[in-house]
């Protein structure tokens, strides 16, 4: 187990030692893994308090996770985005990976990759994803269907701009999702690029950018003690504009 950064720190080095020489064997781990669970305590959520439009319950709960006091390696930002699998690839399917969530206002959710990675050529095959929030720390989940569309080179060339400098060089050096032979081919193109962009700013890559997704439906989950959580969906008229909840069974 590394830390990313070279090596793996001794105390963690005893700590996994120690635990994989009183590990259990396969059978005994199954059937440790099955009864691994625990009863959700922190609320519910009924129909009559939900407000008409899901983006407020979205933001009253995510307003919640930046004034609580978070551990700093959770990040209250991280979605899961799953995607559909185009004709070219081998076979037909679903893809999904974790991302960030930059932006968000009542015209969408936004984040930021590499356009002809992975998930961008998926989405440009396939626009409309899913989006996964998991929120442990209140109970909650909220799940988002909508259609991705790429934001304008004005909003990507805002936030391109105001991310870390070495960011940016990772950006541009990383032929991301592709194949490479080591890790040594990114750290050779990110010094030739920090040679090349000395004392200057280093522009978006075209290829660089956002997506927003523009949801037409939202669900909002509620843990529950006895498995009896609380879910309901959101879902928009595609013809008034208004949403209509419905409560789900869990």
């Amino acid at each position: 187990m590394s830390n990313g950064f070279g090596g793996t720190p001794a105390i963690l080095t005893r700590h996994y030692n120690t635990r994989a020489n009183n590990m259990p064997q396969t059978k005994d781990l199954i059937l440790a893994i099955q009864d691994l669970r625990r009863d959700y305590l922190f609320g519910s959520l009924c129909l009559n308090d939900l407000p008409d439009n899901p983006w407020q319950l979205f933001e009253s709960w995510f307003t919640q996770l930046q004034q609580a006091e978070l551990p700093n390696w959770f990040e209250l930002n991280a979605m899961t985005l799953a995607t559909a699998k185009g004709e070219s690839e081998n076979g037909s399917g679903a893809s999904s990976r974790i991302v960030l969530l930059k932006h968000m206002d009542r015209e969408g959710l936004t984040f930021f990759t590499n356009y002809d990675s992975e998930k961008g050529t998926q989405i440009s095959c396939q626009p409309m994803v899913a989006l996964h929030f998991f929120w442990p720390i209140f109970d909650r989940q909220v799940r988002v269907e909508g259609r991705a569309v790429k934001t304008s080179a004005e909003v990507s060339d805002a936030y391109f701009a105001a991310r870390p400098r070495s960011s940016q060089l990772g950006a541009m050096a990383s032929p991301q999702s592709q194949p490479i032979d080591d890790d040594s081919e990114l750290e050779k193109a990110v010094r030739e690029l920090e040679l090349r962009y000395e004392g200057k700013p280093i522009p978006r890559p075209e290829n660089w950018g956002g997506y927003r997704v523009v949801p037409d439906m939202f669900e909002f989950w509620q843990g529950k003690p006895s498995r009896l959580h609380d879910r309901f969906r959101y879902r928009k008229n595609e013809h008034s504009g208004l949403w209509n909840v419905t409560r789900l069974a869990p």
